[in-house]
């Protein structure tokens, strides 16, 4: 028999998914704008501040579910989460939005080596996959799929790392140096915040708080 306060719950559950889709969609336009030169800065603004919107709606959501059913511990923690995974997807709008800026007043990785975009584009690939793999697992609360981040998120702290050491000893000009470090470390920051949710999602299912990084 369903309660009242599953309707609730319910709703920001789907909020988040949509949250989640607008995020990804955000972060693969910035992606697309520094790889192949797309204009999308107006685009990706405008999705960086709908997700704020949008968390804070969740929150209201949140408080107005505690204030008038009393959930009991499971729902406490279930909305507790809820709160967290929708600030992890504003922030994903927020470093889709850093990414597109660092396009617009630095031009992006126009006219730098191959290899810089190169490792730009592996990685943003890894992280676009690792913010599918956190949908995914918010979708249906399956811990198996939230687990598989860990393995992602190491892999794009290898690539993170090698890049940096790559660009120490590789010359590049100051704005293709500047650039591409920013832009790695934004991705760098998705692909923790995509993690964080996955560790929710198993903190939603069993209680228990892992730690995938």
């Amino acid at each position: 028999m369903s309660r009242i306060i599953d309707a609730g719950l319910e709703e920001l559950s789907a909020t988040l998914y949509r949250m989640g889709e607008l995020a990804h969609r955000a972060v693969l336009k910035a992606l697309l704008e520094c790889l192949e030169e797309r204009e999308a800065h107006k685009e990706v603004r405008e999705m960086a501040d709908t997700l704020v919107v949008m968390a804070d709606r969740v929150e209201d959501k949140a408080f107005e579910l505690i204030a008038r059913f009393q959930p009991v511990a499971s729902d406490l923690r279930t909305i507790k989460s809820y709160m967290k995974i929708a600030y992890d997807f504003a922030r994903f709008g927020r470093y889709a939005l850093d990414i597109s800026l660092i396009n617009k007043r630095l031009g992006g990785l126009k006219n730098c080596e191959e290899w810089i975009s190169s490792c730009v584009k592996d990685m943003g690939e890894k992280v676009l996959e690792m913010v599918r793999l956190s949908i995914e697992s918010l979708k249906s609360h399956n811990t198996q799929i939230a687990e598989k981040i860990s393995e992602n998120e190491k892999e794009v702290d290898k690539i993170y790392f090698e890049f940096l050491d790559k660009l120490i000893k590789n010359s590049a000009t100051t704005k293709c140096a500047v650039s591409s470090a920013l832009i790695m470390r934004y991705l760098e920051r998705i692909a923790d915040h995509a993690t964080y949710i996955c560790e929710s999602i198993i903190y939603i299912a069993t209680g228990h708080k892992v730690f995938l990084r």
